[in-house]
C-alpha cells in the first residue's frame, strides 16, 4: 500500500517543502493546504476514501480527523506533528530535512505491545477511619461490592456494606488481584438489638479484592503506590480528594488490557547459582517490587510491573528485554530518522529522547518561544527510564552528533544516571547528557547554546541484543582503540583476573558461571576465559575458596575478547599405576606432603600410594587390599532340596 502525506502550513505559519520531503521519505505528498482542519476538511475526506495509507501532518486536531474517518467508515489515518517539532522554530525555514525525517518515522510500522486481560468485578476494600470511610462506602455501595476495613473504633450505622476491624500484615497484588493478609480480624455480628457486636479476633486471615481505596493518611500499603493500578489513595482530611476517589473507583470495573512491558528468559538470568547470589540489578532498581528472587533466576509479576524499563536497561545478560517498544523497533526508528535527515541534505543531527511530558514542553516552546533548533530531532517514548547505554551508543552509531534525554518530574532516574556514566566511559562525555529542565523556554535556550560535536563519518547499523548492539556501536565510535576501555565499577563488561599462585584449579568457578565465560579443558588442568561472554556478576569471585579471583570492568573491542584465553594452567599428575593423567600435579603433591605418613588412612606407604592413583586404579587397589572396606563374609551356599532331606534323615 502506498503512503500519502497530507500537508498543511497552518494558516501560513510554517514553511513546507513538499518535493524535498517526498524524495527523502519515499512517500507522496499532497499539495500544501492552509486550513486543513476547517475550510479544507473536504479534501481530507476525499483522500481518506482512497486506497493509500494516509498520514496527516497535524497532531493538534487529531480528534477532528479521527471523527471524520469514523463518519466515513474508513481506516483511521496516521498523524505526525511537523509544526510544533520543526515548523514553529527560530530556524523553521531550515527545517525541511528534519520534517522529512519526522515524516519518514511516522510512516514506519510499529509492533504491537503484547498484553493480557485484567478483569475487575468491582469488589472494593476501603481502609481508613470510620467517619470518612463509611461516607465513601455509602456512595460506592450502589456500584461496587464494598468492604470497609475500619482503623478506629467507629461504629457503622448501615449494613449496605461489610465492615471489619483488623491489623494489616501486608497487601500484595494489583487491579483485579489484590490480596490482604490480616491479623486480629473482627467481623460484625448482624443480629441483636442496639450497637453491633464484634466477633472474637482471629489471626492469619486472607482476603481478596479488585480495588483498594486507602484513606489511612499514613505510609502507603504498597511500594510505588502511584504506579500500582487499582490502588487509590487520598488524604482523609481532603474532602475533594476523597470525592475524586469515588469517581475513580467506579471506573475500575470491567475488562482492561494490561501491557506486558517486559519479557524474561530465565535461562539467561545470572541472579544466582547453587545458592550463591550474583547479579541483583533488577531487584535493587525495581520501584514497584514486581521482581522477586525465584531460585537461580528472578520472577516478574506482570500485574505489578509499571513498565519503567529500568530492569531491562541494567540487565547484564539480556535476560530481561523491554517490549514497549522492543529494542529492534527503537533502533529502526533512530535509523530512519538519521538516514532520512542525511538524505534530505542535513549533516549533523541531534537526537532528543523524551516522553509525553517532554512533548508538551516542546509544544509550549514552539507556540510561545523559540521552539527547537532545526537540527534537534525529537523522538518520543512512552517512558525514557529504560533508555540504557546500548541505546545511547546506538544513537551515536547511527550518525547523530549528540543524544540527549529529557527527564520529566516523575521519571525514574537511578538507572539513567548509571547508564549515562557507562555510555560516557565508552563514547566520551561530550555527546551524551541528561536534561533535567521543566521550563520550555529554558529547554530551548539550552539546546540552542549546546556545543555540537562531529558525528560519525560512516554511520553503522548495530543489530542484535543489547550487548551486541553496545559492542558494535562502541567499535564504530572507537575505531583506533587498541587497549581495552576502562569502565566504572558495576559495568556489565569486563575481564577476570586470577591469582595463579593461589588458584588450585578446582574449577568451582567454571561450574557456576551463568554465562559460560569461564571454561575448563577436559584434557588438562586449565582455566580458560572468554571476555565477551562475561557479565561481571561476581559469582566466580564469591564461590572461589582461595579468593583468587578479581573482576576487572573493561570493554575489549578487539577480536581477543571473542576467543578463549588461558587464565591458569598446570601439568596434570600421572597415575603411578596406569600412567593416565588426572588432577593437578601441584595439588596431588601438596596432599601427599600433608597426609602421607601422618593421617591414619594414609599411614603406610601402600595406603599413601593410593593418593597418586587415578579413580579407576584407586578403586581397584582398595578392592584388592587386605583391609578392603567393601569386603564382607563369604556368600552363603544356596540351600537345595537335598539339604532338607538330609536334615530330616538326621532327625
Amino acid at each position: 500500500m502506498a503512503s500519502k502525506l497530507i500537508l498543511c502550513d497552518c494558516e501560513g505559519t510554517q514553511s513546507l517543502d513538499a518535493d524535498r520531503m517526498s524524495s527523502a521519505c519515499d512517500a507522496a505528498c499532497s499539495k500544501i493546504h492552509t486550513a486543513l482542519c476547517t475550510r479544507e476538511l473536504a479534501s481530507v475526506a476525499e483522500l481518506l476514501k482512497g486506497e493509500d495509507q494516509v498520514v496527516v501532518a497535524c497532531a493538534q486536531e487529531t480528534q477532528v480527523f479521527s471523527d471524520l474517518a469514523e463518519d466515513l467508515g474508513v481506516e483511521q489515518p496516521g498523524f505526525v506533528d511537523l509544526r510544533d517539532r520543526a515548523g514553529w522554530s527560530e530556524q523553521g525555514t531550515d527545517a525541511s530535512a528534519k520534517m522529512a525525517a519526522l515524516a519518514a518515522e511516522a510512516l514506519l510500522p510499529q509492533p504491537i505491545t503484547p498484553g493480557v486481560d485484567v478483569i475487575s468485578e468491582g469488589t472494593c476494600c476501603i481502609i481508613g477511619p470510620g467517619e470518612v470511610a463509611f461516607e465513601l462506602a455509602t456512595q460506592l455501595s450502589g456500584a461496587l461490592a464494598v468492604t470497609v476495613l475500619v482503623t478506629d473504633e467507629a461504629e457503622p450505622l448501615s449494613r449496605a456494606f461489610d465492615v471489619i476491624r483488623a491489623k494489616v500484615r501486608n497487601l500484595t497484588g494489583a487491579l483485579g488481584g489484590f490480596t490482604w493478609h490480616l491479623d486480629q480480624v473482627q467481623q460484625l455480628q448482624p443480629g441483636g438489638r442496639g450497637s453491633f457486636v464484634w466477633s472474637t479476633p482471629r489471626d492469619g486471615a486472607t482476603s481478596r479484592c479488585d480495588i483498594v481505596v486507602d484513606l489511612t493518611g499514613t505510609t502507603p500499603l504498597v511500594t510505588a503506590h502511584e504506579k500500582r493500578e487499582g490502588y487509590l489513595r487520598a488524604d482523609p482530611r481532603d474532602p475533594l480528594a476523597v470525592a475524586r476517589l469515588a469517581f475513580d473507583a467506579a471506573q475500575l470495573v470491567g475488562t482492561f488490557e494490561k501491557p506486558l512491558y517486559v519479557r524474561l528468559d530465565e535461562s539467561l538470568c545470572a541472579h544466582a547459582r547453587a545458592g550463591q547470589t550474583g547479579c541483583s540489578n533488577c531487584l535493587d532498581i525495581c520501584p514497584t517490587g514486581a521482581i522477586t528472587p525465584a531460585g537461580d533466576h528472578v520472577a516478574i509479576d506482570p500485574m505489578i510491573c509499571a513498565g519503567c524499563g529500568e530492569c531491562s536497561a541494567l540487565c547484564p545478560s539480556t535476560a530481561i528485554t523491554y517490549e514497549d517498544p522492543p529494542v529492534s523497533a527503537l533502533l529502526a526508528r533512530m535509523h530512519i530518522l538519521a538516514r532520512t535527515y542525511r538524505r534530505a541534505g542535513g549533516t549533523a543531527p541531534r537526537l532528543l529522547i523524551h516522553d509525553a511530558h517532554g512533548a508538551e514542553m516542546i509544544r509550549l516552546a514552539a507556540r510561545f518561544g523559540r521552539g527547537l533548533p532545526a537540527d534537534v530531532i525529537p523522538l518520543e517514548l512512552t517512558v525514557v527510564s529504560g533508555f540504557g547505554h546500548a541505546e545511547m551508543l546506538a544513537g551515536l552509531a547511527h550518525g547523530f552528533a549528540r543524544v540527549d534525554i529529557l527527564l520529566a518530574p516523575r521519571t525514574e532516574r537511578d538507572a539513567l544516571h548509571r547508564e549515562l556514566v557507562l555510555a560516557q566511559a565508552i563514547a566520551g562525555a561530550d555527546a551524551l547528557s541528561l536534561i533535567d529542565e521543566a521550563d520550555p523556554d529554558a529547554l530551548s535556550n539550552l539546546l540552542y547554546a549546546q556545543q555540537v560535536p562531529q558525528p560519525l563519518t560512516d554511520p553503522v547499523l548495530p543489530l542484535g541484543n543489547r550487548r551486541q548492539i553496545a559492542r558494535l556501536a562502541a567499535q564504530a565510535l572507537n575505531p583506533a582503540a587498541e587497549a581495552p576501555l576502562s569502565l566504572p565499577e558495576g559495568a556489565p563488561y569486563g575481564a577476570v583476573a586470577v591469582d595463579a599462585g593461589s588458584c588450585t584449579l578446582c574449577l568451582s568457578c567454571v561450574s557456576l558461571c551463568p554465562s559460560g565465560a569461564l571454561i575448563d579443558n577436559p584434557d588438562k588442568p586449565q582455566l580458560n576465559f572468554q571476555q565477551d561472554a562475561c557479565l561481571q556478576c561476581g559469582i566466580c569471585r564469591t564461590i572461589c575458596p582461595e579468593q583468587a579471583i578479581e573482576l576487572v570492568p573493561q570493554l575489549d573491542l578487539s577480536d581477543r575478547a571473542l576467543s578463549q584465553q588461558v587464565l591458569n594452567e598446570e601439568e596434570p599428575f600421572e597415575c603411578v599405576e596406569c600412567g593416565a593423567a588426572f588432577g593437578v600435579k601441584s595439588t596431588v603433591e601438596r596432599i601427599m606432603e600433608k597426609l602421607s605418613g601422618t593421617h591414619p588412612m594414609f599411614a603406610t606407604s601402600e595406603q599413601a600410594r593410593m593418593i597418586q592413583m587415578c579413580d579407576n586404579c584407586r578403586v581397584n587397589a582398595q578392592f584388592h587390599s587386605a583391609d578392603n572396606p567393601f569386603q564382607s563374609a563369604p556368600r552363603p551356599r544356596v540351600v537345595t532340596t537335598d539339604d532338607y532331606f538330609s536334615k530330616r534323615k538326621d532327625h
